[in-house]
């Protein structure tokens, strides 16, 4: 099977749509948040104990061991934080930002199959064979009112949200890549959320791969 990256615009229900598909395919799911638990992990934990709450079979002990591949430690974890921070959080002049999240995508993406949501996985694997790029998207106001119902906040400060990922992504993928995040040709497929819905979404992505 093959690697799929998920790029979606916040609010549009990738986080759903990866989740499910990688459940359809019977393979990992790996995105920020998974990553972040992780580092945590680490943080908590001396090497050997780490070790043996992640071996090398699990997802997350697959993620430790490329993340311990980049040298990450507390001394300086400043340096990785790029693997799992928002984009408006991370410093657009510091490289070793790319190489800890290119490290760890590639490694990830060439053991076994996996869907990889954001993190620039799609330029980062563009050259990989075999890997499946989608990109899901939503109108604005679909956007609002999905990021209201799962986070309980109002219409204001979900717009507000919503225009700080936008921004942070699309200049994160413009500095590290040279590229344009929202550009149709960086992917396989584009979805619109607001027309296919969650769980069609997911099988037309699904059944896609397995063509």
């Amino acid at each position: 099977m093959p690697v799929i990256t998920i790029r979606g615009q916040h609010g549009s229900g990738s986080a759903e749509i990866g989740e499910l598909v990688a459940r359809k395919l019977n393979i990992d799911y790996v995105d920020r948040e998974i990553i972040a638990g992780v580092a945590e992990r680490l943080r908590r934990s001396n090497t050997s104990i780490a070790q043996k709450e992640t071996p090398p079979s699990t997802l997350f002990g697959r993620i430790s061991e490329a993340m311990a591949q980049t040298a990450y430690t507390d001394d300086n974890i400043d340096a990785y934080k790029g693997l799992y921070s928002p984009f408006w959080e991370m410093p657009l002049d510091d490289k070793n930002y790319l190489s800890g999240l290119e490290y760890v995508i590639k490694e990830l993406a060439a053991r076994q199959s996996i869907v990889i949501r954001g993190r620039g996985s799609q330029f980062i694997l563009k050259d990989f064979p075999g890997v499946f790029h989608v990109q899901i998207v939503a109108p604005v106001d679909a956007r609002v009112k999905r990021v209201m119902e799962r986070q309980g906040t109002n219409e204001e400060d979900a717009r507000k949200e919503i225009a700080r990922f936008d921004d942070g992504s699309r200049e994160f993928v413009k500095r590290y890549f040279k590229a344009s995040v929202t550009d149709p040709l960086n992917y396989d497929m584009v979805i619109n959320t607001n027309r296919l819905g969650i769980e069609r979404a997911a099988s037309v992505i699904t059944g896609a791969v397995l063509l």
